[in-house]
């Protein structure tokens, strides 16, 4: 069961924004297989000031349209199958939005099912 958060300088439209979680929803759903309607994403906006990162990082040149996505999820675990999804991702962004690969930082954190509820204080 997989969690999306989204962070990106603020100035976006909320088209943008949308098409942006509907690619990582897509992602989670084609690529790590999570069943459809699985859909929690958060979409955070910050001032400039409050979205600290390095733009030279390890070679990359990133700009003000930097974005960070964190996937915390009980599936897709395997080395192959994370990597096919930053692969999707990057590919989707770039086509459908125009980001620059450079500007898309991806980390996903996986965790057992008991680490979940999902309302009225039950354990999944």
């Amino acid at each position: 069961m997989p969690f999306a958060r989204i962070d990106l300088i603020q100035g976006k439209t909320p088209e943008y924004r949308a098409a942006v979680a509907d690619i990582v929803y897509r992602g989670i759903i084609d690529v790590l297989k999570a069943p459809d309607g699985d859909r929690f994403v958060v979409v955070g906006e910050h001032s400039a000031d409050n979205l600290i990162y390095d733009p030279k990082f390890l070679g990359f040149n990133r700009s003000a349209d930097f974005m960070l996505i964190q996937v915390t999820s009980t599936v897709g675990n395997k080395r192959d199958t994370k990597f096919a999804f930053y692969r999707f991702i990057a590919d989707e962004l770039k086509t459908k939005l125009a980001v620059r690969p450079d500007d898309i930082m991806i980390n996903m954190v996986f965790v057992d099912k008991e680490d979940w509820s999902f309302g009225d204080g039950q354990p999944w």
